[in-house]
């Protein structure tokens, strides 16, 4: 090493090698690839992905007409309450939170630019179908 060379504090710093094709490449980014055993991008999971998404919400849709529409109004007319209700109810929480983990793991897939918007709404909604799960178990005298 010359005198005139000056050492670089921040050279010596190794930054994780960058996957190729992937938008970014953050600690977090990372996570979730590793997470939905995403080793490369797919963009042909992207148009999936959508239509996974678009399941996703309209199941959500019929679980909540389902739920508290039709249940109350036709469950004391036909005197059916919980052994009908609750396990309708439980059925279509347990497919939208599979079809939810599915569809997310095509947006991360897929590399998608909303993709961590997705995860969020998808947590959020997660959060509302675990509430409703607890409610339809405790209609059921579970809990």
């Amino acid at each position: 090493m010359s005198g005139m060379e000056t050492l670089n504090p921040t050279a010596s710093t190794v930054a994780p090698p960058q996957q190729a094709g992937f938008r970014s490449n953050g600690a977090a980014d990372r996570f979730m690839r590793r997470l939905f055993g995403v080793t490369q991008p797919n963009q042909v999971s992207s148009e999936g992905a959508h239509r996974a998404f678009r399941i996703s919400v309209v199941l959500s849709g019929v679980r909540c007409l389902i739920t508290y529409l039709v249940v109350p109004i036709l469950v004391p007319l036909l005197s059916l309450a919980g052994w009908v209700a609750a396990p309708i109810g439980i059925a279509l929480c347990v497919y939208a939170v599979i079809n939810g983990i599915v569809s997310m793991k095509r947006f991360w897939g897929s590399d998608h630019p909303h993709r961590w918007l997705y995860t969020g709404f998808m947590a959020v909604v997660f959060v509302i179908l675990g509430l409703a799960l607890v409610s339809e178990f405790s209609r059921l005298g579970v809990m």
